[in-house]
């Protein structure tokens, strides 16, 4: 049995029927939409939203018709977010398999993104579900902010570690807090415990983006050869800011002026990898990570101690752990 199939265990009979009542939502009378939904329930991942939404549930009982509504609110205001990501970044490829906008061309694309942003509204009028689709707008309205806060920020290069953390728990961070709190809200809990649950998955959600950095450098031992795909993008992770700000200022402005002008040559990336690795970035970064995946324990050691807070707390493990 996989890691993952093992963290699903307790809600994997939930998991399945959600699948089903995933695809119901997305239906549609066109023929052509009809036809890229199915595309896109075919190609989902490991479908790591829905079980924080039902695994949080889970923590205080009965898994209700309520929680399948936070979950499928999450996954079709994700999707269309994903999608719409996609036609911003020109991207053709999402998990190795072809993005809309690669099949359909962007104008198909946007409006499947606008589609599914309407179902999740709908669903959620019609099943009068008003507070989770408060937690997700919010979490939707974070998720753009961050976005263009780090467009903003990522042209000057110079972004100190405040705004590096502003930017991930708005633009990765918030929609899986979103995803335990739209779980506990469905339990039917107290604002207390939705925030206590938030919170909870706003630090595991920093941690996972912290370790997506570490990936850029073949950070955490085994990960393998280092990629440079942030580099080549010009993004700033955690494990370069840390670097440069301990450079002295001849070499702070050569590797800047690396990421920005040589960002597509394979030597000067290289050249870049190995300052930071010499600079302790790797070392820096992963030390962070730990720090927030022992602030979520933390939490969620307050939480009722189950079969769900146990696959959570495989699941915070997990999210620092995996190979890709």
């Amino acid at each position: 049995m996989s890691v993952v199939n093992q963290i699903k265990a307790p809600v994997a009979h939930e998991m399945d029927l959600f699948e089903k009542k995933f695809r119901l939502s997305m239906k549609s009378d066109v023929a052509l939409l009809d036809k890229i939904t199915h595309y896109i329930v075919k190609r989902k991942g490991k479908q790591m939203r829905p079980m924080f939404v039902f695994l949080s549930a889970k923590l205080f009982g009965d898994i209700t018709e309520s929680t399948h509504n936070a979950a499928a609110l999450i996954e079709l205001l994700h999707t269309a977010t994903l999608v719409h990501d996609d036609v911003v970044d020109d991207a053709y490829q999402r998990r190795g398999f072809f993005s809309l906008n690669a099949l359909w061309k962007n104008k198909i694309a946007v409006l499947v993104g606008d589609y599914l942003l309407s179902r999740g509204l709908l669903l959620s009028v019609e099943k009068k579900e008003f507070r989770l689709l408060e937690i997700v707008s919010q979490a939707v309205r974070e998720m753009s902010e961050g976005e263009l806060l780090q467009i903003e920020k990522t042209r000057k290069l110079n972004i100190d570690e405040g705004i590096y953390f502003d930017i991930i728990r708005q633009k990765t961070a918030t929609l899986i807090a979103a995803c335990c709190a739209a779980g506990v809200s469905s339990a039917k809990q107290s604002e207390e415990w939705i925030e206590k649950a938030r919170l909870f998955g706003e630090k595991v959600g920093i941690a996972f983006q912290i370790k997506d950095d570490l990936f850029d450098y073949g950070g955490g031992g085994d990960i393998g050869k280092p990629t440079g795909i942030d580099i080549k993008e010009k993004k700033t992770t955690l494990p370069l800011i840390y670097a440069l700000n301990k450079a002295e200022k001849k070499l702070r402005k050569h590797i800047i002026y690396l990421v920005k002008n040589k960002n597509e040559d394979t030597k000067s990336v290289q050249e870049v990898v190995n300052f930071v690795k010499e600079s302790g970035g790797i070392e820096y970064a992963t030390q962070r990570m730990h720090q927030y995946v022992d602030d979520a324990k933390a939490i969620l050691s307050t939480f009722p101690q189950n079969e769900a807070s146990a696959a959570l707390e495989q699941l915070v493990d997990y999210t620092v752990n995996r190979k890709k």
